[in-house]
């Protein structure tokens, strides 16, 4: 069975062929390609593999005007936190809710919140990952709000008070929703004495799958996997016990790919091997930064209020590294999904990366409260809600719609 699959390998296998050294320089963030280059760095269209999704692909299109309203606002829900409002926090434009996404040939329905409850009710279902898994959680209970009627139960599970482990209970319809934080999706331990910042040097287990995830979610029914924000710091990995490599150390910059790779395939392996698990998982693609003049920790900024043209895309400056990492989430998708299927689980695909590229302006950039060191720094990572992540759940609502048709 094939949802929303992409036959991204047989486009260009060279460029899959990447060794588990690679190492990218953060320098060439910077350099600016030209327009041939960055036609083919954007090539990220799903090859589908059916006469359905080869005539509907839903991820495969552009940005055009939209007049209606959005689905909710930031006095209609309640569960907006301080870093994502950012009309609470003093955003003056509202432009950047005037767009919504249209398939190039079709159309991506509107989501419908008695539909998803309906589709979901009896069920739980937990985002799994980082801080766009929570974003894009956020943007989900403002869009089920006044049919789903939440109580948030978190005490019940954890005596933390925080944002990053959140359980949500409908009991209209006996649905569950759920916030599972593991930035890593593995094992990682602080190893800086010095104490935690977005600087500090983090230990990955990458053998190792992250407890915080791993023995929770046996019994959900949806497990959606958002993950990759948090790979650009200092690391250092572990495999067996043993370190086999790090990342910006010794006096060095570049990036190391081989964490990135190995976090995901342990992560896919633990569901896919995970005793009694019979959910549906849901990978969501890498989701971009628009960090201009500088990164979070240097004055880095997203000022636009529109999103990119086409000839403003050509130099999107973050490309190469999205790129690289956008193929790496799809192989390693891609494996796992045929390992899933010989043990009868189903894999579906959220593949936000080239809609959400085109999006500089939905940033909270200044609105919003992202901290480092007790410093507020501007936010081009995360997306304001509302804004376009809500397309992530009109994504999520029409691959949940075909695989419970399909399954």
């Amino acid at each position: 069975m094939e949802i929303f699959d992409c036959n991204y390998a047989r486009r260009n296998r060279g460029v899959f062929l990447l060794p588990v050294t690679l190492l990218v320089t953060v320098g060439l963030l910077s350099v600016i390609k030209n327009f041939n280059q960055f036609s083919k760095l954007y090539t990220f269209r799903c090859e589908t593999t059916s006469e359905e999704t080869q005539s509907c692909n839903i991820f495969s299109g552009k940005w055009i005007p939209y007049s209606e309203q959005p689905y909710y606002n930031n006095e209609t829900c309640p569960f907006i936190i301080p870093q994502l409002n950012c009309f609470a926090s003093g955003r003056p434009d509202s432009g950047f809710l005037k767009y919504r996404w249209k398939p190039h040939d079709c159309e991506l329905p509107l989501f419908d919140a008695t539909q998803f409850m309906k589709l979901v009710q009896g069920k739980s279902l937990a985002f799994v990952g980082d801080s766009m898994g929570r974003n894009q959680m956020q943007s989900l209970l403002c869009l089920i709000n006044n049919v789903a009627h939440l109580e948030d139960i978190t005490g019940r599970y954890t005596s933390k008070d925080d944002d990053y482990f959140k359980w949500w209970f409908s009991a209209d319809y006996n649905f569950t929703i759920a916030a599972l934080w593991s930035p890593y999706l593995v094992k990682s331990i602080d190893a800086d004495p010095n104490g935690f910042s977005f600087s500090s040097v983090m230990n990955l287990y990458l053998d190792e799958a992250d407890e915080a995830w791993a023995r929770r979610i046996q019994n959900f029914d949806y497990v959606i996997v958002s993950a990759g924000q948090w790979f650009y710091r200092p690391l250092k990995f572990y495999e067996n016990g043993q370190v086999v490599g790090c990342q910006k150390c010794h006096d060095m910059s570049e990036l190391n790919f081989y964490g990135y790779k190995k976090a995901f395939r342990t992560a896919f392996r633990t569901i896919i091997n995970l005793k009694g698990f019979q959910g549906l998982t849901f990978l969501v693609t890498q989701s971009p930064k628009h960090f201009e003049n500088g990164d979070y920790d240097n004055g880095g900024a997203c000022d636009r209020t529109k999103p990119f043209t086409l000839e403003e895309r050509q130099v999107y400056q973050h490309g190469d590294l999205l790129q690289a990492l956008y193929r790496i989430q799809i192989e390693e998708f891609k494996t796992a999904k045929k390992e899933a299927t010989k043990n009868g689980l189903h894999f579906g695909l959220i593949d936000i990366t080239d809609a959400m590229a085109m999006r500089p302006d939905a940033h909270p950039n200044r609105y919003g409260r992202m901290v480092n060191k007790n410093v507020r720094v501007n936010d081009c990572a995360h997306w304001c809600v509302p804004g376009p992540v809500d397309t992530w759940n009109e994504f999520l609502l029409s691959v949940m719609m075909k695989l419970a048709r399909e399954v």
